[in-house]
């Protein structure tokens, strides 16, 4: 696939403060990000008498003068009745908490996704942990690369997400939630967050995708220290074959980029993405090799501490895939770091290197 197999029907997104109607019913509006991916996706859906949020963007003190904008003259003079969060990124969850306050409405959430954000937000008050630095030390980065991500990380959730409400009501794959005269479906997936929620309206063949289907970008799917044996990528496969399971006609709405046409293949291409830069790690682990090494085999940009702080973590997730097929075994030396071989490497006869086509579009670095 490449990306003339995706079709948007929209050239040009919302202005700051406008919206623009993508389906009966359904806003979209963009708020900006401090990032090289300068914005995010938001959406309004009719609920009745006013409107529900769909992600709120970052906390932010000129993202919130623009929620004010669209308030005032957006929304037809309606209330915000309800509050939806697809997941826990602070550029979907950042700003929940303070519309939550502002219009004394409840939020909506997935219970792992609403508990998890409430965990990092505890545990930055106490600083980066050990058990982090053990984590990304075992990947092989040089201290002046972990203290730069230990200064960076510091708090950084906690600037960027307001405190959530004290309760919330759960969303649950499967659950039908009413908006206004329309029933939406949610439909859940994991491995770029742990219980991400999309919602599927279907007598209008809309998918709000949030980051679990984007038409250009690939949404970073790491281990994290939080759970450094994880197998996020196990879980983001699958969750793409499930969301095959909705109709190819899908419209969707996500969180960055276009609104576009083209879901099974999008699905289809992420899907053959990673699988791709599966076999090149095992291509490249012929001999023993450190996390950190193999990034190159990922990622061809120059990475700044951030920036690998995330490809580390993407790099263990398809790792971790890997050992879960029992395609790659991993030990730890005496220095305390992995080392990764390729399964029944030793025994393999030497054979040409296969090429490898990079991808059009690299892993999303927020």
């Amino acid at each position: 696939m490449n990306f003339a197999d995706v079709r948007y029907p929209i050239e040009t997104p919302p202005a700051p403060g406008k919206t623009i109607e993508v389906a009966p019913g359904v806003r979209w509006l963009q708020m900006p990000l401090p990032f090289s991916l300068n914005h995010i996706n938001l959406y309004l859906i009719e609920d009745g008498d006013g409107w529900a949020i769909v992600d709120t963007g970052i906390r932010d003190e000129g993202v919130q003068e623009t929620w004010e904008e669209i308030f005032a003259n957006e929304m037809d003079g309606k209330p915000v009745t309800k509050v939806i969060v697809t997941h826990m990124h602070p550029d979907h969850i950042g700003n929940a908490g303070w519309l939550c306050r502002r219009w004394d409405v409840e939020l909506f959430i997935s219970r792992t996704e609403f508990y998890h954000s409430r965990g990092v937000m505890a545990e930055q008050d106490r600083g980066f942990s050990k058990v982090a630095m053990r984590f990304y030390h075992r990947s092989g980065l040089d201290q002046k690369v972990m203290d730069e991500i230990r200064d960076a990380g510091t708090g950084n959730y906690k600037r960027t997400t307001e405190l959530l409400p004290f309760g919330y009501r759960r969303l649950l794959d499967g659950d039908t939630l009413r908006l206004g005269d329309r029933d939406w479906e949610v439909i859940t997936g994991s491995g770029h967050s742990p219980e991400h929620v999309c919602l599927y309206a279907r007598d209008l063949d809309v998918l709000i995708s949030g980051d679990q289907v984007l038409p250009r970008i690939t949404s970073n799917v790491s281990v994290h220290p939080m759970e450094p044996e994880e197998n996020p990528m196990k879980f983001w496969i699958a969750s793409h074959h499930k969301f095959k399971g909705l109709p190819s006609t899908a419209y969707v709405l996500p969180a960055h980029n276009r609104p576009f046409y083209g879901l099974h293949d999008r699905l289809d291409y992420l899907i053959h993405h990673h699988e791709d830069r599966m076999e090149a790690l095992e291509e490249a682990c012929m001999e023993g090799q450190i996390a950190v090494d193999l990034l190159p085999v990922l990622f061809e940009r120059e990475l700044d501490s951030f920036q690998m702080m995330l490809a580390i973590g993407e790099c263990y997730a398809h790792l971790h895939c890997l050992m879960d097929r029992g395609r790659m075994e991993r030990t730890i030396g005496e220095d305390g770091i992995y080392r990764f071989r390729t399964a029944g490497a030793a025994r393999t006869e030497p054979h040409d290197e296969a090429e490898h086509d990079r991808p059009d579009d690299a892993p999303m670095m927020v």
